[in-house]
């Protein structure tokens, strides 16, 4: 699927560290391939936005830093690369995916020499990566979808317009601390103009007009704004929680601006049996979308973390042991490549809905487990080494000769024909 040009090298390794193919092609290849497949089990759904973290010693492989790791759940030694995936119902397929060179990395020459980092790469942030791996999905007439992101992205407000920017709705996950307005409230207009001068343009806050924090304004909904909603079903049964999604603009420098934002939804999640809120999401999707779609493309997010589990465990993307920024690429896009001939195959030959279920077999008429205490004590001819003691015999009476011959062995004048015990 890839032209490694005339001075490839003739080993897998080299394929892998020095050849000097693109990585962009390899991905694209890939993506004509797969996605005819998958897009004959179901339209696009969502494009979902996230970074993997690659857990890494030493400080010489490439972007290395001290980090929020994912797959550990903490900071970390690590390498991160943010990645785009595209899905629909049944499967999903990455097709962007760089690596994070924090802001020391980017400065330090003599450590972007020798990991072989191109000059055109500075340094960005995450946001600003993933944004630019959604242009380029457009244009390259990836099938657009909503983009579907958790926190670390959605509580940028940059990258949010950014998305809208481009035309795509989204559904962002947020903290609990971001500020947004309530139903109904929005902040005040600009001041009445007051005497010489050009007139006040932005937009206010009184003390008595204040946003409120996400956590602070889904625990202060009414109960009956809570519903119970499921959106798919799970390994142990379907998958449900309690959600409520009310209209509101966020807050996040509107004293800067001359107009209010858009309203957009604010959806929450409250499980039962937890104090409060737990999760929350902005979305910029229709006015009249159902509770029950919103709440399914939230929670697709669970695709493109499947996906990447069965790269680093099935595939090995987490085992490039090299240390330049060619290498690293290459590797990961050679992962993706045979994902995604998996994923391909998955859809072709797996039937719409199908899933496996194996009828449990009846038991047999008078079934005793083993060990049961309503097993029966008495001792099973056909199993035992020796016959069962006869009837009445007493516990306490002495043991019967032990033939050490076989009955039909001859026996001699020489040797003894039983040994009593």
């Amino acid at each position: 699927m890839a032209d490694f040009g005339s001075e490839c090298p003739a080993d897998i390794v080299g394929i892998r560290t020095k050849a000097a193919w693109d990585d962009a092609a390899l991905l694209g290849a890939v993506r004509d391939h797969a996605l005819p497949a998958m897009l004959e089990r179901g339209p696009v759904r969502a494009w979902l936005v996230d970074d993997t973290g690659l857990p890494k010693k030493g400080r010489l492989s490439v972007g290395v830093a001290r980090q929020y790791c994912g797959q550990l759940g903490k900071r970390e030694n690590c390498q991160v690369a943010v990645t785009l995936s595209v899905a629909t119902g049944h499967a999903g397929l990455p097709v962007a995916y760089r690596l994070y060179l924090p802001e020391a990395w980017a400065a330090d020459p003599a450590r972007r020499a020798t990991a072989g980092v191109p000059e055109e790469v500075g340094f960005a942030t995450k946001p600003e990566i993933a944004l630019d791996q959604i242009r380029q999905a457009l244009a390259d007439g990836v099938p657009p979808g909503v983009a579907v992101t958790d926190a670390g992205y959605g509580d940028d407000t940059d990258f949010r317009d950014g998305v809208t920017a481009l035309r795509l709705a989204y559904v962002a996950g947020i903290q609990g601390t971001t500020s947004l307005w309530p139903p109904g409230t929005g902040p005040l207009p600009a001041a009445p103009r007051g005497g010489r001068g050009r007139p006040p343009k932005r937009l206010r806050r009184d003390p008595g007009r204040q946003p409120l924090a996400a956590g602070k304004l889904a625990a202060g909904l009414p109960a009956d704004a809570w519903r119970t909603v499921a959106w798919r079903e799970g390994t142990a049964g379907e998958l449900a929680s309690r959600f409520a999604a009310v209209r509101v603009r966020p807050a996040h420098g509107d004293t800067a601006r001359t107009e209010p934002r858009p309203e957009e939804w604010f959806l929450a999640e409250w499980p039962e049996g937890e104090e409060e809120p737990t999760k929350y999401w902005l979305s910029t999707l229709s006015g009249t979308v159902p509770l029950e779609e919103l709440v399914a493309t939230a929670k697709l997010r669970w695709r493109i973390e499947r996906d990447f589990e069965e790269l680093k465990q099935e595939l090995g993307l987490g085992h490039f042991e090299g240390r330049g920024w060619r290498g690293f690429h290459h590797h990961a896009s050679l992962c993706v490549a045979a994902y995604a001939f998996l994923a391909a195959e998955r859809c072709r030959f797996s039937p719409p809905g199908w899933r496996p279920r194996l009828r449990t077999p009846e038991r047999p008429a008078g079934y005793r487990p083993r060990g049961s205490s309503r097993a029966p004590g008495a001792a099973q001819p056909g199993l035992d080494r020796d016959p069962a003691p006869a009837p009445g015999r007493r516990a306490d009476a002495a043991p019967a000769a032990l033939p050490l011959l076989p009955a039909s062995f001859p026996a001699s004048a020489h040797s003894p024909q039983v040994m009593t015990l």
